[in-house]
């Protein structure tokens, strides 16, 4: 279907951007973005970076009792600068 659309100055430089990002036309953008806003069932993607953090240096099998064993360190630190 062929119609006018009059689209807001800051709309427009958004359509704009896409267009030079993703080398597509005014109308594949336009039609696209439609698409997922008025999509009933609006599911949105996110895409995260992902980084390969290596391996534990601790057994995380036993996180909890390092984590209160670290606490029971930091209790003692600081009654030891009370006096």
């Amino acid at each position: 279907m062929r119609t006018t659309v009059s689209l807001d100055s800051d709309v427009a430089e958004l359509v704009r951007r896409s267009m030079a990002e993703r080398h597509v036309s005014f109308k594949e953008v336009v039609n696209s973005s439609l698409r997922r806003a008025l999509a009933p069932d609006r599911q949105f993607s996110v895409d995260l970076p992902v980084f390969h953090m290596g391996r534990p240096r601790e057994d995380l099998t036993i996180a909890l009792k390092l984590a209160a064993d670290l606490e029971d360190e930091e209790n003692l630190r600081k009654l030891a600068n009370r006096t």
